[in-house]
């Protein structure tokens, strides 16, 4: 049966589902994004993802600042929606929009629910070392991501992934989860578990204070590295510059934590030791060590901070 629905998403993990619920025949009233913002290097307002992707379907496109005003939630329930799905949308949606669609609101989450509610599962699964991740499809309620589970599909962690690698595997999930849990809503054979309370962790945004190397632990900071790369980057200090590393291997050394221990960019950790293999200057494209050093010297036995 198919459904009157708004979609509500942003980044590029939220256009595989716009794109499934499009050709499953439901029918998108309108589609939400987050407001154009500057990029580029004129700064000159870039539309989302998801916002060209429904310009290309030619559906109607809205993006206001926020939800809260009285005028945006009436926009929002003249609709007239049986539901309204949501993936990575970026606002909170207030009461009055989630009790305006008939059947509710449905959110596509990169995680396992309850692990890692909150704004960057991805990330902090790899972060923690995670062997597993995967998407539920969860009815939306006040809570941040506490809703009950109506479908959850795993994906699991390779001792090589990346954010990145995860991302497109964790969107291509979403798209096959999503219309399978909206029809089973429409025909009235949803079931919705309740999540767990034991197990609940919060993914924080991810933030600065993630981001620069201390040279602890090898296996840590190999997470670290897939974890952000290449935006916004695990980074080091050398010369004055701030280097990321954007792919590192893990290998056998040791020696004084952060400090150099051959050319090929090896560098003790207080356990272990790592290999930087690509990395980025600011301002230059991403390059290998061997380029890299080629012109920018960090010699064996260099403290790097």
């Amino acid at each position: 049966m198919p459904l009157r629905l708004a979609y509500m998403g942003t980044p590029d993990f939220a256009v595989p589902a716009l794109l499934a619920l499009i050709d499953a025949g439901h029918e998108i009233a309108a589609v939400y994004t987050q407001p154009p913002r500057p990029a580029g290097r004129g700064h000159k307002l870039q539309p989302s993802a998801v916002h060209r992707a429904a310009a290309t379907a030619q559906l109607p496109v809205r993006h206001p600042a926020t939800l809260r005003t009285p005028e945006a939630q009436a926009e929002f329930r003249d609709l007239g929606l049986d539901a309204a799905v949501v993936a990575a949308y970026g606002l909170i949606l207030p009461r009055p929009i989630l009790d305006a669609p008939r059947l509710g609101c449905f959110n596509i989450h990169a995680s396992l629910l309850p692990r890692w509610r909150g704004a960057a599962p991805i990330h902090r699964a790899i972060l923690a070392g995670d062997g597993e991740t995967g998407v539920t499809i969860m009815r939306m309620e006040a809570g941040l991501d506490t809703g009950p589970m109506l479908l959850a599909g795993r994906v699991p962690i390779g001792p090589q992934a990346t954010t990145p690698e995860l991302h497109d595997a964790l969107a291509a999930l979403g798209a096959r989860l999503i219309v399978p849990a909206i029809d089973a809503v429409a025909e009235g054979d949803a079931v919705e578990t309740p999540q767990p309370e034991e197990g609940v962790t919060y993914a924080a945004k991810i933030g600065p204070e993630d981001e620069r190397i201390d040279w602890a632990d090898a296996v840590a900071l190999d997470r670290q590295i897939r974890a952000l790369t290449p935006k916004p980057g695990a980074w080091f200090m050398h010369d004055g510059e701030r280097i990321k590393v954007l792919a590192a291997t893990l290998v056998a050394g040791s020696g004084e934590p952060g400090t150099v221990l051959d050319d090929e960019l090896t560098v003790a950790c207080g356990h272990g030791a790592i290999r930087l293999t690509r990395l980025q200057r600011p301002g230059k494209a991403p390059m290998t060590a061997r380029d890299l050093l080629n012109g920018f010297a960090i010699p064996s036995g260099t403290r790097l901070g």
